[in-house]
């Protein structure tokens, strides 16, 4: 197998605080998920700087000011690059009149920077460039990079939902941490676009967002979902765990050696999640959940 790297020190599962904003929780709720994650071995942390319409980083760090000690046991993740719609906000200029791309050295720092401080956090694990620009300089990033790391305000950086052509230009000038990408039964694409055959390539253990598909697998009634949810339902059972133990396995299978992050606020789904990492799927398995997820054997 590939020696696969984690210079991040991501935990195997990584909790994300995407939806945050939306669960209407106090300070000592949030705190509360954020400890019992912690508890069972989720350490790390997904954030991006526009979750919750730029709200979700301030909503963790208030919660994380009412138990400093817990940052030295937890890696903080964010991601940075979308700007949406918004007025103008102290230190990144003007009004945003239309939501765009934006790996300007300017709002890389001025985002990383505001992500500390929203986070409570004199540092970053993890900085990601959300989504590719098209307008990217890479030697102008490459150099606010280096340069925030020389700083101690990030340590190691890495992209979100880039195609392997885009990564490459931006991995040759700094060594990349990883790539975080969607993939689950539901979204197969970075099996077979080379997104994956790249990450195991380089070595970049890649960050594996909506895992569950955001939860289609269990709710949604269209004939592909239900076809995937008898499959799951009857191996899960065969097997003695629950569906969502299941597909965390399946998707941990790759030997690109992913790294999950959920995305649910109850600390049952990251209990299940946790158990699958004892697991290993036989590649008949994995390729009977590919199937049902595809409606069709492989050619």
């Amino acid at each position: 197998m590939a020696v696969m790297h984690n210079p991040a020190g991501l935990s195997p599962i990584v909790a994300g605080a995407w939806r945050l904003a939306e669960w209407g929780w106090t300070p000592q709720q949030r705190l509360a998920w954020i400890e019992a994650n912690l508890d069972l071995g989720v350490t790390s942390f997904d954030h991006a700087d526009i979750y919750g319409g730029y709200s979700v980083e301030a909503l963790f760090g208030e919660a994380l000011a009412l138990r400093p000690a817990l940052r030295s046991r937890m890696q903080l993740v964010s991601k940075c690059g979308i700007q949406l719609v918004a007025p103008a906000r102290p230190g990144f200029g003007a009004p945003t009149q239309v939501k765009h791309y934006d790996t300007a050295a300017a709002h890389v720092r001025a985002s990383a920077e505001h992500s500390l401080r929203a986070l409570r956090s004199d540092h970053l694990d993890l900085l990601l460039i959300h989504r590719p620009d098209a307008l990217t300089d890479f030697d102008e990033l490459t150099d606010t990079f280096e340069a925030l790391r020389r700083e101690g305000k990030v340590r190691c950086f890495g992209v979100s939902n880039f195609a392997p052509h885009q990564l490459a230009p931006l991995h040759c000038r700094l060594t990349l941490a990883t790539h975080q990408i969607e993939l689950s039964p539901l979204h197969l694409d970075a099996l077979h676009d080379g997104v994956l055959d790249q990450c195991q390539d380089l070595g970049l253990r890649p960050m594996i967002w909506s895992p569950l598909a955001g939860g289609r697998i269990f709710t949604a009634d269209g004939e592909r979902e239900r076809r995937l949810r008898q499959t799951l339902e009857r191996m899960a059972g065969e097997l003695g765990v629950s569906v969502t133990t299941l597909v965390i396995a399946w998707v941990l299978r790759h030997p690109s050696q992913p790294l999950p992050i959920l995305g649910s606020r109850r600390i049952e789904v990251a209990r299940d999640a946790m158990a699958a990492l004892g697991m290993q799927l036989g590649a008949q398995q994995w390729w009977q959940i590919w199937t049902a997820a595809s409606g069709r054997e492989v050619p």
